[in-house]
């Protein structure tokens, strides 16, 4: 009498599928609050580097790029299909001379429970209580540009005293014509 009334077991595909159906909507708000804090700092950068044109985009974390937002294809994780549930990084190209020239710096960034942490490169790291804070933003960007004016100034420095031959593999620097 009782098994009549017994639910019928979930199939294993069934399983599967609530457990894909978790993960793709992890991996979704994964995504979507790492894109947010991305287009944040980009959207701030180059009005806090008081430059009066269009300086910094969304670009790849690798590969050519020229001076636009990529949208979606900014992103390590663009292309894939299923939107994996993984750290993604991302690329600034930020215009760095008079003359066209842009530097790409890549961003690495993971949620952990409610907290971002971005890694610029191979350097310092910022981490973001969601939701994240304007002021968080803000120091975000100093950071950004410090990491850039140093990046030329430790150079400059380093060659002035003899000092610049070292094992960097290259820079990602590039002239870009504009229209």
């Amino acid at each position: 009498m009782g098994a009549k009334n017994a639910k019928p077991a979930k199939s294993r595909f069934s399983m599967i599928s609530d457990a894909a159906n978790v993960y793709g909507l992890r991996s979704f708000d994964n995504y979507a609050q790492i894109r947010s804090l991305a287009e944040r700092v980009q959207e701030g950068l180059c009005a806090y580097m008081q430059h009066d044109k269009k300086c910094v985009f969304l670009v790849p974390p690798q590969g050519p790029f020229t001076s636009q937002n990529y949208g979606s294809g900014a992103f390590s994780v663009s292309g894939k299909g299923f939107l994996p549930l993984e750290p993604i990084s991302f690329g600034l190209g930020v215009r760095v001379s008079g003359t066209g020239d842009f530097m790409r710096i890549v961003l690495h960034c993971r949620i952990e429970g409610s907290r971002i942490f971005m890694q610029v490169e191979e350097n310092k790291s910022y981490e973001f209580i969601l939701p994240v804070s304007d002021e968080d933003i803000d120091l975000c960007k100093e950071g950004l540009f410090q990491h850039l004016l140093h990046w030329f100034t430790d150079r400059v420095d380093r060659y002035d005293n003899g000092h610049y031959g070292n094992t960097d593999i290259g820079f990602d620097i590039q002239r870009i014509d504009e229209d």
